[in-house]
């Protein structure tokens, strides 16, 4: 049987813009096919901060935008705006 690369995705969105804040959300995406996630199907996050997804071999692969709020919305709370993408690549069997 031949071997196939799939990918995982791992989206972590943190407390601030550094990799070592916690993580507030998230969300994972396996092209291996072999776990099935949805929104919300876990009260735990799977790391505790982007840098133990590092640690546990996620590759990094988007990572926020900065961007200065405008005057007046330095409070607001519309969106998550520390985003991390991670992905792994595995090995599967056909």
């Amino acid at each position: 049987m031949a071997k196939n690369r799939r990918q995982k995705v791992l989206t972590l969105y943190l407390t601030t813009s550094a990799l070592d804040s916690a993580v507030l959300g998230w969300a994972i995406y396996d092209g291996t096919g072999q776990q099935q996630h949805t929104t919300g199907d876990d009260y735990e996050p799977p790391y505790e901060t982007g840098l133990d997804a590092l640690l546990d071999g996620w590759r990094l692969i988007q990572h926020p935008i900065l961007i200065p709020p405008y005057p007046g919305e330095e409070y607001s709370t519309s969106f998550m705006k520390y985003g991390f993408v991670f992905e792994k690549l595995e090995d599967i069997q056909e």
